[in-house]
């Protein structure tokens, strides 16, 4: 993991802002004909698998997709070995769709993955949400500024459990504290369900991770959220902004849906304009509420300008962060 990641970074997941394209073309009748499987290339309780669930959910209760959608957890390297099988396994096809975010970006630059977005055919992005540090029963930390103090007196005795990409955003908190983040102990843990399982089993300190990860935990009492990097407090989560607590970063992550490389044009068609309906219907609002999740529905051309400048930025980050 390449440590100290500048504030590029943030500014490449800060866009949360950008309106939907005019519509695609119309599909071609008699698609989708049979099931498409809908992929989280991570655990269960990860955020790719909340966020495919969340989207199958909504096709399915509005009936805006009437074939089946069966959905697999296919974990390993933060999504980046399904994304190898897509491109390896799956060129052409149109049954296949799966998730990915910031993280698809980070393994490729970092050499963790041998393909990126540009490898692929990128859907649509659907959201962005917030990080968020949590806590277990028991922790000595009451707020942001125990742990970044405690990291920065003996980091070896305060354990972080983080997904490889979400190292990124806890470095920038130990940094806006005077800390070097180089120092942090890191257990990498995929998603918010090893995290949560983690913390309240006292294997790790504390934990970072996108909200919707977490969120019910926190809101049942089993963890504490310390703080989340956000401009402001988030309605339905009870936890200060790190900014409150004199640490100045504010960071989200964008996730959206991808095919295989070469998925047919009218399959594309397809999905962006059920994704498109889905993201105004009932279910989705309901379902983007309860999670914090941001919708930012983008597709096209206004996608591709989108996932080029973020690339670009976490590209310079990361070479001016150095090894």
């Amino acid at each position: 993991m390449i440590k100290s990641v500048t504030a590029a970074i943030l500014a490449a997941s800060l866009i949360l802002t950008g309106c939907q394209n005019s519509a695609p073309p119309t599909a071609g009748d008699g698609y989708p004909s049979g099931p498409v499987t809908m992929t989280a290339g991570a655990n269960p309780g990860s955020g790719f698998d909340l966020t495919i669930r969340s989207v199958v959910e909504a096709l399915e209760t509005d009936d805006i997709v009437t074939v089946p959608l069966p959905m697999q957890n296919r974990p390993g390297g933060i999504g980046s070995v399904f994304l190898a099988e897509m491109v390896e396994q799956y060129e052409g096809a149109d049954d296949q769709v799966s998730v990915t975010s910031l993280a698809m970006m980070m393994n490729e630059l970092q050499g963790m993955s041998e393909y990126g977005y540009r490898d692929v055919t990128m859907i649509a992005r659907l959201m962005t949400e917030y990080f968020v540090v949590v806590t277990g029963p028991g922790s000595p930390f009451a707020n942001l500024t125990d742990v970044v103090t405690a990291i920065k007196s003996d980091p070896g005795a305060v354990t972080v459990g983080a997904a490889i990409d979400d190292q990124a955003p806890f470095d920038l908190l130990v940094t806006a504290a005077g800390g070097d983040p180089a120092l942090v102990d890191y257990v990498s843990l995929e998603g918010g369900g090893e995290q949560s399982a983690a913390l309240l089993n006292g294997e790790i300190s504390v934990a970072i991770a996108g909200v919707s990860e977490v969120i019910s935990m926190v809101n049942s009492g089993q963890l504490t959220a310390l703080g989340v990097l956000s401009e402001e407090r988030l309605p339905g989560l009870n936890a200060p902004t790190a900014r409150e607590q004199g640490l100045d970063v504010t960071l989200s992550n964008w996730r959206g849906l991808y095919g295989p490389p070469e998925m047919p044009e009218f399959a594309v068609a397809y999905w962006q304009n059920a994704l498109g309906e889905m993201v105004e219907s009932p279910t989705w609002k309901q379902i983007a509420e309860r999670n914090q999740f941001t919708t930012t529905f983008m597709i096209g051309d206004e996608f591709q300008t989108f996932l080029a400048e973020t690339q670009a930025d976490v590209k310079a980050a990361i070479e001016e962060a150095g090894p």
